[in-house]
């Protein structure tokens, strides 16, 4: 194994202690007085609150995806549109529980199971189960909110202002969705095409995210993709031995299109697994890249070379 393998392994066993620690924590406020546990919430919620993003308004998302094109020949505004409704009933729900928990707290309201564990987790710096149920999996409270806070700018932006040169797959619901909708757009502007023979191409660029000024002629670019067990070799563009200590590598810009069949050319290819976390199974699997790389893919498959769309969960 790869020395990095031994530090991923150390880290995860320490937050395993340090969950512990937090889970067995007293909850009950202190009577010796200063700041109590509920104090500390209550600024916690006022300052969530201030940052919540505005909810979308339905007249303003039809007619921004109307002056998109529409939803009956673009699948993209099909998926937008999709988008938006979960997202916003995750930002109507956060709102709701920090009011609420507010109220419980100054006694307005009574203090129920659901909100008792927002405040716990709330106090703790991890996400009330009660979002995570509508959301995604974050390591804590604030890389939660803050990734809250991008998806609903990219989101916000693809509807008001232009369609992304670059998109943050990471910043989507259903990823899977996204690619299909990807898929049939590039098949209905070639002629003769039929889904069911369209597979997806994947195309590494020299490209990091802030070089994009244009989106492809076909496909989309996305970033925000991570290396687990291999670093990458930008000057040859293909994997290559993971530096010490340097756990995840960002992967450059990826463009994504369709093709009708499966081109085989004479280089050597890892088919690299796409997953939402680190926990890789069935659920957070999303698709396979195609990376360059000198040696055989059984010995990226022996480091256990993955892609994370999130190396922090």
């Amino acid at each position: 194994l790869h020395s990095n393998a031994d530090i991923t392994y150390r880290t995860e066993e320490s937050k395993g202690i340090l969950a512990t620690i937090l889970d067995i924590q007293p909850k009950e406020s202190s009577g010796t007085g200063g700041e109590t546990r509920e104090d500390k919430v209550m600024k916690i919620a006022d300052n969530l609150l201030a940052k919540t993003p505005a909810d979308f308004n339905p007249d303003t998302v039809a007619s921004n995806i109307k002056r998109l094109g529409g939803t009956f020949k673009n699948s993209l505004n099909v998926f937008l549109k999709q988008e938006i409704d979960r997202l916003q009933i995750l930002i109507r729900l956060t709102r709701k529980t920090l009011v609420e928990l507010k109220l419980a707290i100054d006694g307005t309201i009574i203090m129920s199971p659901t909100l008792q564990d927002a405040l716990n987790n709330l106090h703790d710096g991890r996400v009330p189960t009660a979002w995570s149920k509508y959301s995604w999996h974050a390591a804590t409270l604030g890389l939660w909110f803050t990734e809250l806070l991008m998806r609903y700018e990219q989101l916000f932006n693809w509807l008001t202002v232009e369609r992304p040169k670059s998109f943050w797959i990471a910043g989507f619901y259903n990823p899977q969705g996204f690619l299909t909708a990807v898929q049939q757009e590039v098949t209905r502007n070639k002629h003769g095409w039929a889904l069911d023979d369209v597979i997806l191409k994947t195309e590494v660029t020299k490209m990091e995210k802030s070089d994009v000024n244009a989106a492809p002629e076909e496909g989309v670019y996305i970033h925000g993709l991570y290396l687990e067990g291999a670093g990458w070799d930008k000057k040859n563009s293909r994997l290559a031995e993971a530096l010490p200590k340097i756990l995840y590598t960002e992967l450059p810009v990826l463009l994504i299109t369709a093709q009708t069949t499966e081109k085989k050319v004479g280089r050597k290819l890892y088919p690299c697994p796409v997953y939402r976390t680190k926990t890789r199974n069935d659920l957070t699997y999303i698709f396979t890249v195609d990376l360059n790389c000198a040696e055989d893919r059984s010995h990226w498959k022996m480091r256990g070379v993955a892609l994370l769309t999130n190396k922090d969960s």
